[in-house]
């Protein structure tokens, strides 16, 4: 009888022990909620330090007492943040946590806050100091044309007195394509290799990427790319210039209009292919805006008879690089029409010639001073027109006689 009663008498003890010992609250465990289970910090040189954020909040209706903050590994801390901490109920506290690795190689490690209240899993890796360069350090293509590419090369440099192996690459952004340029790479101590970046643009806009050399012992080098999709515009002209008939020697000139549709178009240049065909009234480049124009002329100068064709191409940005335009043209022989006539039975001082463009007139005086022979050559007629001539005498006294009779011309 006695054993059970000294069981008794124990069990009476600890009871007693429990009844005087205060546990934390049972909810305590869910108070503190962390806005990220885990942090990865990446690549960081042996010595450098980087800094994360996380924020840790009360979800309780009770304030909440942080007194220790645990890190097990050295790598990682918490530095900032002042213990002991009292959190009030709803209210949250930013932690910036940093990572300053010793040695190189992988570190993964908790940071725990009161024990097993709340735990942020961290790692990252320590790195030796980059010896990777690229040059340039970055890539701009500009403004290419959808459907088109454009070539830039870059060089990578291994300033470091080790080899570097470059295992990893990746390209952001759709239009940029790496070539002549194998996974891995082996760069041994000061040497460089040279490779190109393509871009290929697939639509309209601004396209920016980069472009990633990883290898687990080394920073990541990484080279910004950027380029713009431009839609070509469309470039019209008129679709044929003609003269028609000049005179050898004489000059003709004819307006043409150059219109840009869809997108702007840089209009870079123009050539004849003919020196008969002399283009004027633009400065070049010029731009013209997408349903906007623009003026020009083109003279024609004959320098022999008979048929003279050439083109204008105006190369440009629209879609089709070089737009032509036919112009011809008909070199013809100076035209004229030479007058005759009997001498005046009068003393006379010499002789005016009149010409009408119907017959009988009215009559315009042709010759700018007197003629004083009896004969004249008229330059000034127009290829297939028809033209009336009469004389008249004029005396020492300028008084005029009648016209004499009237005579036809026709110019063939």
């Amino acid at each position: 009888m006695r054993l059970p009663q000294s069981v008794s008498g124990r069990l009476a003890y600890c009871l007693t022990m429990l009844a005087g010992f205060t546990l934390p609250p049972t909810a305590h465990a869910t108070q503190l909620r962390l806005s990220s289970k885990e942090l990865e910090f990446g690549k960081v040189i042996v010595g450098n330090t980087r800094t994360l954020s996380a924020t840790l909040t009360n979800t309780s209706k009770k304030d909440v007492r942080i007194s220790n903050v645990h890190c097990s590994a050295k790598a990682f801390a918490v530095p900032d943040l002042k213990l002991p901490l009292l959190l009030a109920a709803g209210h949250h506290v930013a932690l910036m946590i940093k990572f300053h690795p010793v040695r190189f190689g992988q570190a993964t490690g908790d940071i725990v806050f009161d024990k097993t209240v709340a735990s942020l899993q961290v790692q990252g890796r320590g790195v030796r100091k980059s010896v990777l360069r690229a040059n340039p350090g970055s890539l701009a293509f500009g403004d290419v044309q959808v459907g088109d590419s454009v070539k830039l090369p870059i060089a990578i440099t291994n300033a470091g007195s080790s080899s570097v192996k470059l295992s990893d690459r990746t390209v952001l952004g759709s239009g940029f394509v790496i070539v002549g340029l194998d996974s891995p790479l082996t760069l041994a101590a000061g040497h460089s290799f040279t490779f190109t970046v393509k871009f290929v643009p697939k639509a309209a806009g601004s396209d920016q990427g980069d472009l990633t050399f990883s290898d687990p012992e080394d920073p990541d080098l990484v080279i910004a790319l950027h380029g713009t999709g431009r839609v070509a515009g469309h470039l019209t002209a008129p679709a044929a210039m003609n003269f028609g008939d000049v005179t050898v020697g004489k000059s003709a000139i004819r307006g043409g209009t150059l219109s840009a549709a869809d997108a702007t178009v840089e209009v870079r240049s123009v050539s004849s292919s003919s020196p008969e065909f002399v283009i004027s009234g633009l400065s070049f480049p010029i731009t013209i805006a997408a349903g906007k124009s623009v003026q020009y002329n083109v003279k024609f100068t004959p320098q022999k008879t008979g048929t003279a064709s050439a083109s204008l191409s105006f190369a440009s940005t629209a879609s089709d690089a070089t737009v032509s335009e036919p112009l011809t043209g008909s070199g013809v022989s100076p035209r004229y029409v030479m007058l005759f006539w009997k001498a005046s039975s009068s003393t006379v001082a010499g002789y005016n010639v009149y010409r009408a463009g119907q017959s009988g007139g009215p009559y315009t005086k042709i010759n700018a001073v007197l003629d004083l022979a009896t004969s004249y050559t008229d330059a000034s007629v127009v290829l297939g027109q028809i033209y009336y001539y009469v004389v008249a005498a004029v005396n020492s006294r300028g008084l005029e006689s009648k016209y004499s009779n009237q005579t036809q011309a026709v110019v063939p």
